[in-house]
């Protein structure tokens, strides 16, 4: 057998130590970090007594997850000479009313040092659908992301839905709620952006403007605290309500009326007040029966506005009965018709002779019969709760 020369054999035994190395702490760490693992999980948290950070304090240290899959702490930003900390969320109406501000100020600030970190305080588990009615969106980990990517964020957005770890610390009262600290993370500045809420007045942020100008030029704002107003934190501890209501809702009486075609042109003539949402479905239907009960939640959510959801059966009436019983186990107390006649070639000129007949079939109707918006086929109820909420009858705003 022919012997490899002595240095092969030296470069053998290097690689071979090299190869077989464990990976160096450092190394390992790096990999971690770059991509970290994180799933929500909400949980309940013991009712208690929370108090917002007062004026003077340190701010807290935290470690969250943000809509970036990293996790972020305090440390992350001791580069900046102001921290700016704005609790806020996806779904209540004052929060989303100042979301182009919170951009606005970030933006014009960036290069003069000030670092803004958003942070949604809620607890998904204390959310009720009938909060929702200013929004597409609830305010769970993954419906952060797509209100950052919507909006655009130009600044870190935090989720501390789990455990509320850092949200208990500094205690924010409502959404947008504020927190300024100086270059010691001394808190300089807590309260509201503004005094005006809707948009179209004219506010740009001037109190929280002011006091960064102010801490900026060395001084203390001249106003350094003022009342908050917005949607009230959802803590985790607010599930008991939740369940409440969602009982409340499971044992109204569903029923199932009789509908003709003279009945269903009254329906898309729609003499009322109200965006009325029609879904023609039946029980035969897979996608039909297995979307179902996201209709329901969206007349939870938008029921208390000029908003209505309305069902339509088109099976026979002989099953009459298994419509009933799926509707009763959606939940569905809301107006429920089936379709008498027998001709489904008569039903689908009816709702619509656009339509060719294939289930399910979604139209949205605004007074006056117009419709705004209609779709054959399973819905994506992320794009039609954003129809609807950004229909000029909805919006969201008060």
């Amino acid at each position: 057998m022919k012997r490899l020369p002595l240095y092969s054999l030296l470069l053998v035994a290097i690689w071979a130590t090299i190869s077989c190395r464990p990976e160096s702490s450092t190394t390992a760490k790096k990999s971690e970090e770059e991509s970290p693992a994180f799933t929500p999980d909400p949980r309940y948290v013991p009712e208690q007594e929370v108090q917002t950070l007062s004026l003077g304090s340190t701010a807290p240290d935290f470690r969250l997850p943000g809509i970036d899959g990293a996790y972020h702490s305090l440390s992350d930003y001791d580069d900046a000479d102001i921290l700016m900390i704005i609790f806020t969320c996806n779904h209540c109406p004052t929060a989303q009313a100042y979301e182009q501000r919170m951009i606005d100020i970030t933006a014009d600030y960036a290069d003069r040092g000030v670092q803004t970190v958003a942070i949604s305080p809620n607890s998904p588990l204390g959310v009720m659908y009938e909060e929702l009615g200013y929004s597409d969106l609830n305010d769970d980990y993954e419906a952060m992301i797509t209100r950052a990517d919507d909006m655009k964020y130009n600044f870190p957005y935090l989720y501390d839905g789990d455990d509320h770890a850092a949200s208990l610390l500094y205690g924010p009262a409502a959404t947008p709620h504020v927190f300024i600290f100086d270059r010691e993370r001394t808190l300089q500045y807590v309260g509201r952006l503004d005094s005006k809420e809707h948009p179209d007045e004219g506010a740009r942020g001037e109190d929280v403007r002011n006091a960064l100008d102010a801490l900026l030029a060395g001084e203390k704002p001249s106003l350094a605290e003022t009342k908050t107003f917005g949607c009230s934190t959802k803590w985790a501890w607010k599930y008991k309500l939740k369940e409440k209501v969602d009982k409340e809702w499971t044992e109204k009486q569903v029923t199932l009326k009789d509908i003709d075609e003279a009945g269903i042109v009254e329906l898309l003539a729609n003499d009322s007040d109200k965006l009325r949402l029609i879904n023609v479905w039946a029980t035969w239907c897979g996608p039909c029966v297995q979307e179902y009960e996201e209709f329901v939640h969206m007349h939870r959510m938008f029921g208390g506005r000029d908003f209505e959801f309305v069902s339509i059966s088109s099976d026979k009436t002989k099953r009459r009965d298994k419509a009933l019983e799926i509707l009763e186990q959606k939940h569905s107390a809301l107006d429920n018709y089936i379709f008498t006649n027998e001709d489904k070639y008569a039903l689908i000129e009816a709702i619509d002779p656009d339509w060719n007949g294939a289930l399910p079939y979604t139209m949205l109707i605004e007074p006056g019969g117009d419709i705004a918006w209609r779709y054959q086929g399973d819905v994506d109820f992320h794009q039609l709760r954003k129809t609807i909420v950004e229909h000029p009858m909805i919006g969201r705003y008060f």
